[in-house]
């Protein structure tokens, strides 16, 4: 059985500001998180399937840049990908465009003609497309969620959550391409120039995204994510009719209320260890990387020191001993590793080496 040595301390908290009043809003759901760590700040109805509209594309935009054949790959437009209703690109029958000029078209002007195009040219077929995109879906635990377009025009069979488009917005920031295109505020593509439809690029400071919608049914769709410092949140809010408004106030009581904190920080020396087979007889152990987490003012954060084993000469310097495991108000949120801070050779064995050698010789063997 693996033996571990286990030690609790309380972390010395970050300074966190005295918790702002609950944002209201006009959604018919709304949530807002942290996408580092997936953590809900706040949000109401969010597990309830509700139509979704434009920000399907998020979802095509990434099955496109992860399952197409290449952003560099250039597309010959067909007839039937052109002249679709609501909102164009103006693709042209003929022209050639690469599949991250169609991206820019999907995801700044919301293009239901790239949507169209960018499924017919990944998938071969739309259908095949279609069924890539549910996949991506349930791989990402959707669980609520089912597409029946690559634009979100039709509302009937196309439908998610604001827990499930979160899930989904937090693994399209994961995509540098998808995120530098989401965050563009206008660009020239193919002779055209295209302005980003999501005003709050414009309107909230540190907005990096991510896309808008809307139908009739759907109502106005929208999903943002925004940064201060190294924080990320995303804001996803479903039938919202005051939506620029609306993530302001989701956003900043995100920002204000849970900032990140750092638990524990890479190097730091979080105890010591004794070492078996060398004349060194402890060796002091740290945190292999950071680990930061949203947290309120009336949250405390602890971490827990668990060793593998024993540990035995000879160690390296960055050497995994064990397991820094983090809580927060006595639940898990994460683990980083635990490593040893110096090298510790293995010279006892070389002590025991060199007296033997010495013993031989006094004995004449």
């Amino acid at each position: 059985m693996k033996r571990t040595l286990t030690a609790v301390l309380v972390l010395l908290m970050c300074v966190v500001p005295t918790a702002a009043a609950q944002p209201g809003d006009s959604a018919g759901a709304s949530i807002v998180v942290d996408a580092a760590s997936g953590r809900v700040l706040w949000g109401h109805d969010v597990d309830e399937p509700r139509p979704i509209a434009s920000i399907t594309k998020l979802m095509t935009a990434l099955v496109a840049a992860e399952r197409g054949p290449g952003l560099s790959t250039e597309v010959t437009i067909r007839p039937e990908w052109t002249g679709i209703e609501g909102s164009s690109m103006y693709l042209r029958a003929g022209e050639k465009l690469t599949i991250e000029e169609l991206l820019y078209g999907l995801l700044l002007v919301s293009g239901n003609d790239a949507a169209e195009a960018l499924a017919g040219c990944c998938g071969g077929e739309r259908e095949t497309f279609l069924l890539w995109m549910n996949q991506q879906a349930d791989e990402l635990g959707m669980k609520n969620t089912q597409f029946s377009s690559p634009s979100g025009l039709e509302d009937e069979g196309n439908y998610s959550t604001a827990a499930d488009m979160a899930l989904l917005a937090r693994k399209v920031l994961e995509n540098e391409t998808l995120r530098r295109i989401c965050s563009t505020r206008s660009a020239t593509v193919a002779g055209r120039t295209l302005v980003n439809h999501n005003k709050l690029l414009w309107r909230y400071d540190g907005c990096e995204g991510m896309k808008t919608g809307y139908t009739d049914q759907a109502g106005r769709t929208l999903v943002s994510c925004a940064r201060r410092g190294d924080q990320v949140l995303v804001a996803v809010t479903l039938n919202d009719r005051d939506d620029w408004a609306d993530h302001a106030a989701l956003l900043d009581y995100g920002f204000s209320t849970y900032p990140a904190c750092t638990l524990v920080e890479e190097g730091a020396v979080l105890g010591s260890a004794p070492v078996g087979g060398s004349v060194t007889p402890q060796v002091a152990l740290c945190a292999g990387s950071s680990f930061s987490y949203p947290l309120s003012a009336e949250e405390a954060g602890e971490w827990t020191v668990k060793l593998d084993g024993p540990l035995t000469a000879p160690l390296s310097a960055g050497q995994k001993v064990g397991t820094v495991e983090l809580t927060v108000n006595g639940a898990p949120v994460g683990s980083v590793d635990l490593v040893c801070a110096s090298d510790v050779t293995d010279d006892r064995a070389e002590e025991q080496s060199f007296l033997g050698r010495l013993w031989d010789r006094i004995l004449g063997r």
